[in-house]
């Protein structure tokens, strides 16, 4: 059974995204058509990057490295949910992602967005970071705003057309990720 880590990509305090990135595991499990599990950054702790080889050497030398390269590469896909900070996604998403090579590659991620706008632009700068890694991204995606989605901008309340959206961002992140998996053997 292919298996989809959900990653929250943000660490701040009262972040939107664990309720969002709840939802997203909610919904998911319910299919009953692969394993999912939430992966929250802030359970990592990853600091700057701070190993002394590429992460595309795949000598890593700090435990905390290692333990975030077991987590992805146990992964077959990925939902990233990613807020939109400055018009693009969050520096600790950055950090965690540029920590690994190998781990990510040929995989399927789709994307959970959110913010004042549905997070597009987070999104599309995400897109980039992962294609350079190998990472097929699927055109589907989930846009939630904090003017509908979020009442007074905190308490998530998604709109019920979302839950069809992520339907799709998991069909087309199974179907990809188990196009994939030949090429991984």
């Amino acid at each position: 059974m292919i298996r989809v880590g959900i990653i929250l990509g943000s660490t701040r305090p009262g972040r939107n995204g664990e309720a969002v990135a709840r939802w997203v595991h909610d919904l998911a499990v319910k299919r009953g058509d692969a394993t999912y599990e939430v992966v929250d950054l802030a359970d990592f702790e990853l600091p700057h990057l701070d190993e002394p080889q590429a992460a595309a050497s795949g000598d890593y030398r700090h435990e905390h490295t290692r333990r975030w390269a077991d987590k992805i590469a146990s992964f077959d896909a990925f939902v990233f949910v990613t807020p939109e900070y400055n018009h693009s996604f969050p520096g600790v998403l950055k950090t965690a992602v540029d920590f690994l090579y190998a781990e990510w590659g040929n995989k399927a991620a789709g994307f959970v967005g959110y913010g004042v706008d549905g997070g597009v632009r987070a999104v599309e700068h995400l897109r980039h970071v992962l294609a350079m890694l190998g990472v097929a991204t699927v055109p589907a995606q989930v846009t939630l705003s904090y003017w509908t989605d979020f009442e007074n901008g905190v308490d998530f309340r998604p709109a019920a057309m979302h839950e069809d959206r992520l339907g799709m961002v998991l069909d087309q992140v199974l179907a990809w990720g188990g196009a994939l998996l030949p090429l991984r053997a």
